[in-house]
Order: C-alpha cells, then structure tokens, then sequence
C-alpha cells in the first residue's frame, strides 16, 4: 500500500543528521526522496563509526528509503541539472549554514521562480535570521544555547553539566521540519503556492522547554537539574530496588493511594507529611529519603509484581539491549530488518507512526553512493546513455 506522502517528490541538500533525519521521515511516510551527495565522498557521515562491512551504521541508520544521486552543484552543469530536478519536485530540503545555498544559486528567492509551487525546507542552527543566523551549530550547541543542559544532570552542587543522550537537538529541529512542510503541502492545495520553512534547531529546543520556561515567567525561579525528579509531582522518578532501577510515577493522590496500597504502607495514605502531593513536595528530602529505603527493600521483579495487579504505573530503565528485546517494542514491530548491497541484512529501527489506511514503510536500506544517478537522470531529466557518461567523465556526477 502507498504511504499518505506517495506522489511527492523531495530533493534533499542535507547532511549529517537535522535534514538527513527530517527527509527519512518524509520517506517513511512514502515520499520519493532524493538525496543529492557530493560526487566521491557524499554526506559527510558516509565515513562514521561502527560500521557493517564497511558500511557506516550512522549513516545507514538516518537515509533509509531514499535513492542517492551524486551531483557537483559549484559546478554550473551541475547546478543546471539540480535546477531541473527542482522543477519536477514538491519539497527541497536543506540543511546548510544561511548564505550557502545562496552561493550556489539555489537560495528560496531563485528557486521560487524556478517552481513557484515548490515547498522550500531550511533547517539550520539558529534560522535564517537574528544575530546567530550565521554561526554554524551542532547538536551540542543547540542543547546547550537551548536550555536543556542546564535542566539535565544529578543537581548535586559541583555536578557537570550533562547533555541528553542523544541528538535532540538535530531530531527536533528534523521532526518540527517535518511538521512545517506538510503543513505547508496541505496549504499548497488552497493556494497552489509553495513557502518557505524556516526550522532552527535553536527555536526547537526553547519550543521543547515550555514547562521550564512557563516556570520561569511565571515565578522568576530558574528551574535547576532534579535528576530524574519532575519538578511538580512525586513520586514520579526512578528509584534504586534491591537489583535493578525503576521507574515510579504516583504522582496524583489517588494515584499515591494505589501505590500505597500495593506497597503495604496504608498509613501514609492520609499521613502528615506525605498524604498530599503538596506535602510530599514540601517534604521532598525527607520524602525520598523513606521511599528510597521503602524501594531497595524488594527486588524489582517483586515491585514488578505488586504494581502490576493494582495498576500503579512503572517500569525498568531499559538500556538499548533490553529495548531491543523487549515484548512490546518487537509486538509494534519498531525494529525491522533491511538488505543492503554491501552491509548485507541489517537491522534499523522502524518508524513510530501507525497509520490504518496508509501505512509507513520501512523496506530499504540507505542508498550506496550514487546508486541512483543514471536511474534519476533518465527517467526525470530524459538524459540519454551517452550525456550521462559525459557528465560522469567530467565530473559533474
């Protein structure tokens, strides 16, 4: 069955994460997704470690479902044939620095004349305008200007700042891409015109701390690390058991109800300190210091057991072998495996979004350098054999 996106064509400029992961998505949702690589090397993550036979798992892990074409685009026959590619597409997606496409004569303004239809994608740092515009960024720096960091870690005085751990600065600012082009493409139906979207990795993460920064406007407080602590409920957190970790959330009262039930303590149901959520925040060192002794008095299994048949919400902390096996991620099918000509079968992980009627997919690997050149340039541009070798024997592809 065809995915809701099946009839767009995307033609992506993008490299390492932010763009790559925001165009697999696409993919996912059943895009034609071209992905232009500079000719001999091609996306900078094609060379990152592990890799499978030789093949970089990175790079394998975010390019799924799309058909490589290698393209010198500072070279002007180049460009010529991107420039027709654009003519033929819905979305152009773009991950550089503002000023670069620009340089190479592909900027929004150049472009929506070319296809005035087309839905043009920048994802970059800090946007296309303010005083950051220019700088470059990665994901590090994004999670760092963005806020995240400073609500990450122990908390403890002298603690080190601690980044999350993994890219959600790239990832966000792919996912809210994402979002913005198909909104985009659902207004291109009313008004038969493209847009630009402007997609900042920094933008994404003051987007994602709203809690954070509510918190702050409205009291003046800068929220500090809790650790795995929310800041408005307890117990929501994960707790040390007589093993392994886990995570408790009992948050409302008639959720510390169930919870003290099933954990033998009924007489801190209605107790002084700890029987409202008020009160247990109040009290939060005191709090924590019995429920940490409360907690590594049984193994996890045990709690496990308890929690299970009175409905109090709970879980492991699973590490990515645990995830990996675990009943319901394998039942939701969220790890799949694919072929590839030179890594061989391999496993990725699936996309998250279960749609009835039009489902995503998931069936190809990402593309070996090039695969798709002559492919692209014969059925879109009606190259022949012999312009193809030429391009090829010049460089230009």
């Amino acid at each position: 069955m065809n995915g809701p996106l099946n009839g767009i064509t995307v033609v992506s400029f993008c490299r390492a994460l932010a763009g790559p992961y925001a165009t697999m998505t696409l993919a996912d949702l059943g895009a034609e997704v071209i992905k232009v690589e500079t000719p001999g090397t091609g996306d900078q993550t094609r060379v990152s470690i592990p890799r499978i036979n030789g093949v970089s798992s990175y790079f394998l892990s975010v390019n799924r479902g799309k058909k490589s074409l290698t393209l010198d685009l500072k070279n002007e026959k180049g460009r010529q044939i991107a420039i027709e590619l654009i003519k033929n597409s819905d979305v152009l997606v773009e991950n550089f620095r503002p000023g670069v496409m620009e340089r190479l004569g592909l900027d929004y303004e150049t472009v929506q004349q070319i296809n005035p239809r087309i839905v043009y994608a920048s994802i970059s740092g800090f946007g296309q305008t303010g005083p950051y515009a220019k700088r470059p960024a990665y994901d590090m720096l994004a999670q760092g200007m963005g806020g995240v960091v400073s609500l990450t870690g122990t908390g403890e005085e002298g603690s080190p700042a601690v980044r999350v751990g993994y890219s959600i600065g790239d990832m966000a600012a792919g996912l809210y891409g994402v979002i913005g082009i198909q909104a985009a493409l659902l207004e291109r139906q009313v008004s038969g015109k493209g847009q630009w979207v402007d997609v900042a990795m920094m933008d994404s993460q003051v987007a994602l701390a709203e809690n954070a920064m509510v918190r702050y406007m409205a009291t003046g407080e800068i929220p500090k690390p809790l650790g795995s602590r929310h800041p408005l409920a307890t117990p929501f957190q994960v707790y040390e058991t007589r093993d392994r970790p886990i995570v408790l959330i009992a948050y409302s009262d008639s959720l510390w109800a169930k919870f003290c039930r099933a954990a033998g303590m009924e007489e801190w149901i209605d107790h002084e300190l700890y029987g409202s959520q008020q009160g247990r925040l109040q009290n939060i060192d005191q709090f924590n210091r019995d429920m940490n002794t409360l907690m590594r008095s049984r193994t996890y299994q045990e709690w496990a057991d308890a929690f299970e048949s009175s409905q109090v919400m709970f879980g492991p902390v699973n590490n990515m072998a645990d995830l990996v096996e675990d009943p319901q991620v394998q039942e939701r099918e969220m790890i799949v495996t694919v072929d590839h000509p030179e890594a061989g079968r391999h496993r990725i992980v699936n996309c998250p979004i279960k749609l009835s009627r039009t489902p995503t997919r998931v069936d190809t690997a990402g593309p070996v350098l090039g695969a798709d050149t002559d492919t692209i340039l014969t059925t879109m541009l009606s190259l022949s054999e012999e312009q193809i070798a030429a391009l090829r024997e010049s460089g230009v592809i």
